[in-house]
């Protein structure tokens, strides 16, 4: 996706236009199997759940994604993707100012989050205002031919770099917002296609103002047959599409923490991708702050695990206890049971 949308913008498409396309070709795939599968559970959507839903929309399939391509097209899909690793620790943090989590600081789990927290703003910090020595491309042939070699060797200016490697910081806390606010809306409301769906609907009305705003020459909104259009088709269908429903069946059957612990994979494969299809020059200031958002990734992941088995551990025992005095309780009416049916038997002697 970072590959691919990086593609496009140097290709002179803009941003805003994009995420309008992106977010109308997800609702062409979406809408005919909602309607098919969901129909019936149309009625249940009152207003005030629209409300949420349309709130929702703006905050994750509207605003994020402008702010990431904006950071896209500022700096490159290697910074995008690396700083994509923070997201897990800026939705604990969220949540933590939410009283939603908790941290025992007496606790190895509690510092190990702690320590994920300060390495991911480390790692933010580190790409933002060191680039470090530049990387040779793996290949000097670019599969997408959108810029000239001169334009791909230049490097963005410091203050560009600075602006959108936290634009990109801004996408995540917007994207860790949402991900809080469709916990609470699926608790209210779970029906996960259609809140999916409605989401979708809302943000191509949502993406439109914003696109008419950023670009009003009606002209340059015109697709041809080029890496824009295969950028809008793939990130549409496949990312929006078909990569929302396979990460909620991952979480359904894995859990949230399994599918996170996949996600600098993304970063690892983004640094060759960048490199091999676009000629992108990878800085080592990117790569050493990638790799210190990834080990603030499972430190966090890590303590979140620690949590989680000392909790586990907590309910087995008193459910022992439970179970042990529960028993005690069972014994005793079974003995008083039988002294009252012996005292019976005597009497009727």
């Amino acid at each position: 996706m970072f590959v691919i949308s990086k593609a496009a913008f140097d290709h002179g498409m803009n941003t805003f236009v994009f995420i309008f396309y992106r977010q109308a070709a997800a609702s062409l795939l979406l809408v005919p199997i909602a309607l098919l599968l969901e129909r019936h559970n149309l009625r249940s959507l009152t207003s005030g759940l629209l409300l949420k839903l349309f709130f929702c929309a703006l905050v994750g399939n509207t605003l994020s994604p402008n702010l990431t391509n904006a950071s896209v097209k500022l700096t490159s899909a290697t910074v995008a993707s690396a700083t994509n690793n923070s997201a897990p620790v800026i939705t604990f943090c969220l949540a933590l100012l939410l009283r939603m989590e908790v941290v025992k600081l007496r606790s190895s789990s509690g510092v190990a989050k702690l320590a994920g927290v300060a390495l991911c703003l480390a790692g933010a910090l580190v790409i933002a205002f060191y680039a470090g020595p530049s990387l040779s491309p793996v290949n000097h042939h670019r599969a997408f031919n959108t810029v000239s070699s001169a334009q791909a060797s230049r490097a963005p200016s410091r203050g560009t770099w600075i602006t959108g490697t936290f634009l990109m910081v801004l996408a995540m806390v917007t994207w860790s917002l949402w991900i809080i606010m469709q916990t609470a809306l699926l608790k209210e409301y779970p029906d996960k296609m259609l809140v999916t769906t409605v989401q979708c609907v809302f943000s191509v009305a949502q993406s439109f103002v914003a696109a008419v705003v950023a670009e009003r020459d009606f002209a340059k909104w015109k697709l041809q047959r080029d890496v824009s259009l295969l950028a809008v088709i793939y990130t549409g269908f496949v990312v929006t599409g078909v990569g929302y429903y396979l990460q909620a069946w991952c979480v359904e059957i894995k859990g949230p923490v399994f599918l996170a612990v996949w996600t600098p994979l993304s970063f690892v494969l983004t640094i060759f991708c960048s490199s091999f299809f676009l000629g992108e020059i990878v800085h080592l200031g990117s790569i050493l702050g990638g790799i210190l958002l990834v080990v603030g990734l499972y430190s966090l992941l890590w303590g979140k695990s620690m949590e989680t088995k000392v909790s586990s551990m907590v309910n087995a025992v008193n459910g022992g206890n439970d179970a042990q005095e529960h028993q005690v309780h069972t014994g005793e009416d079974k003995e008083e049971t039988e002294q009252v049916t012996s005292t019976l038997a005597i009497e009727r002697v």
